[in-house]
């Protein structure tokens, strides 16, 4: 599956004219994924009905005594040490810094939200083979099952709708059955992933396909990014699997039996082998620079988390992202997996802002969360299929500057041309509608990208205005802001940014580094590039405020 295949209009889908409207979901966990599945599923199909079982085991201390020794035996004397900082990291870990909910992008796919449509009845049980969750099913008298991160099922379950029941395998079938998504096709080294849809019979991973999808490996892909992709490709395969069974057009297709493995949770020693596979090799004088600046970074956060922040002026950190992909590393390119660690930990320790409340904020309020915003430059279509996609499952706001002659085109940016860059995809006008739909920021990069300190004012003042005429026809935009290209101190001058004052823009974005201290300046709003050359500690510090 390229980039652009089934990216666009994700959200979105036909209702069928099926001949049943209610659907089981079998599954062992409410998270972003199996939420926003549900979603996709129930906003194509009108009028479905849901009931949605959540197994919730409890653990018992004997069965997480057996499951201990089952590891140390798979595992040998490395999964003492290793319990040991899982347990560590558990106690230590923060809460969340503030709740996915309205206006925060992705807050519609959070449990909560499933929990408020009034037609998906939300049910946990501690056996879901129990005789009490079988008659449940029963009397919701199904026409579908659906397997979302399940655990196995048992015939006598999965039986009992009226079409059966199907399974979502992130995985190619028949070559990879078993878990976990990824790792095993790396581990091979095969050239893509697979993605899968079949009906479930008595054996694991063995019934009928109704679907399938490939993510090619691109040249710097890790297994986590390649899990990442497989998520939304898995959302949209599992919607047009379950409108084909819905509508009556499905057409299963056996799968050939063979020798094919069924694959289990890899061991620590061979995740840590892959690991060192996928990590780039640093010669030692790199490594120990890294080393130090982590070493340095660990220092920070441990004295912001004492409290070192009361005797500093406030501030206001906002971080600038180019491209969010796996095909290249260069100094605009954050890889997929590297974003979500950045995303994730502001998530969970910094307090969001949207770039409208940091341009309000004439004078920083003190916060014991370092105050962050995130935004993006250009308009590259990654950051619709791979940042955004991110951004949702952790509720961040973010705004998306693009240069508005070259999105929806062929056109390459001029940067791109000077590095003899292969011509990148960039978003269209359909896809950043969507984007301002799901609550994101869409700005202005002027409409050719060009340095405003450089050209003629005549030229200048048209690309202000063309830009701001652009979002306000394509977007209904009124009051943009603009991130000027190139962000240097010598791109703006005194005279053209009163150039942009006039042309009626509420804000403006430089890119040469530093931190918004104690006020910001509405139109000289300090951003901190971010690429794959920043290590996540890295990261860290810069939202603590102190050089990346």
């Amino acid at each position: 599956m390229t980039l652009a295949q089934d990216m666009e209009g994700a959200d979105q889908a036909p209702a069928p004219q099926g001949l049943g409207r209610r659907i089981v979901v079998f599954t062992g966990g409410l998270n972003y994924t199996v939420c926003k599945g549900i979603v996709a599923i129930d906003d194509a199909i009108a009028g479905l009905q849901w009931l949605v079982l959540v197994r919730t085991e409890p653990r018992t201390l004997g069965r997480l005594w057996r499951n201990q020794v089952q590891n140390v035996r798979r595992n040998g004397w490395r999964w003492l040490p290793y319990q040991c900082v899982e347990m560590l990291r558990r106690a230590f870990a923060p809460r969340r810094a503030q709740a996915v909910k309205p206006p925060c992008p992705g807050h519609e796919f959070t449990s909560a939200a499933l929990e408020g449509r009034p037609h998906i009845a939300i049910e946990r049980v501690g056996d879901i083979h129990a005789i009490s969750a079988l008659e449940r099913v029963k009397a919701f008298a199904p026409d579908l099952g659906l397997s979302l991160a399940a655990p196995i099922l048992r015939r006598v379950l999965c039986a009992i709708p009226r079409l059966g029941s199907i399974n979502l395998h992130k995985g190619k079938l028949p070559e990879f059955r078993g878990m976990p998504p990824a790792f095993w096709e790396i581990w091979n080294d095969k050239s893509s992933v697979g993605c899968s849809v079949h009906c479930i019979d008595d054996k694991l991973d063995t019934g009928p396909l109704l679907a399938q999808a490939t993510v090619m490996r691109q040249a710097h892909s890790t297994v986590r990014g390649l899990q990442l992709e497989l998520d939304e490709v898995a959302i949209v395969l599992t919607r047009e699997a379950v409108c084909a069974v819905m509508d009556g057009t499905a057409v299963p297709q056996s799968q050939e039996r063979g020798s094919a493995a069924t694959y289990r949770k890899p061991t620590l020693v061979q995740q840590a082998q892959l690991r060192k596979r996928e990590s780039p090799r640093l010669a030692p004088a790199q490594r120990a620079k890294v080393i130090v600046k982590d070493g340095a970074a660990v220092l920070m956060l441990g004295a912001h988390r004492l409290g070192i922040s009361r005797w500093l002026s406030p501030r206001v950190v906002v971080l600038l992202y180019h491209r969010v992909a796996d095909d290249a590393r260069d100094n605009l390119t954050a890889g997929i997996a590297q974003f979500e660690k950045n995303m994730k930990w502001v998530s969970e320790n910094c307090q969001l802002v949207s770039i409208e409340e940091v341009l309000s904020m004439r004078v920083v309020s003190s916060s014991s969360r370092p105050l962050v915003a995130v935004t993006f430059d250009d308009g590259y279509l990654d950051n619709y299929a791979y940042a955004a996609p991110i951004l949702r499952r952790y509720g961040v706001p973010a705004a998306f500057f693009v240069s508005t002659g070259i999105v929806n085109s062929d056109k390459s940016f001029p940067h791109d041309v000077r590095r003899n860059n292969p011509a990148l995809q960039k978003m269209s006008w359909n896809q950043l509608r969507e984007m301002r739909q799901w609550g994101f920021t869409i700005g202005s990069h002027t409409v050719n990208h060009i340095d405003c300190a450089a050209e003629p004012e005549e030229i200048v003042w048209r690309e202000l205005m063309q830009s701001r005429e652009d979002l306000k026809a394509e977007l209904d935009i009124s009051r943009p802001i603009l991130a000027y290209p190139y962000g240097g101190r010598r791109h703006m001058t005194a005279q053209r940014l009163e150039l942009v004052k006039k042309a009626g823009y509420v804000g403006c974005l430089s890119a040469y580094g530093g931190v918004n201290v104690a006020a910001v300046d509405p139109f000289n709003v300090l951003r901190r590039t971010v690429s794959h050359e920043f290590s996540e500690r890295s990261v860290q510090r810069m939202c603590l405020g102190f050089a990346g």
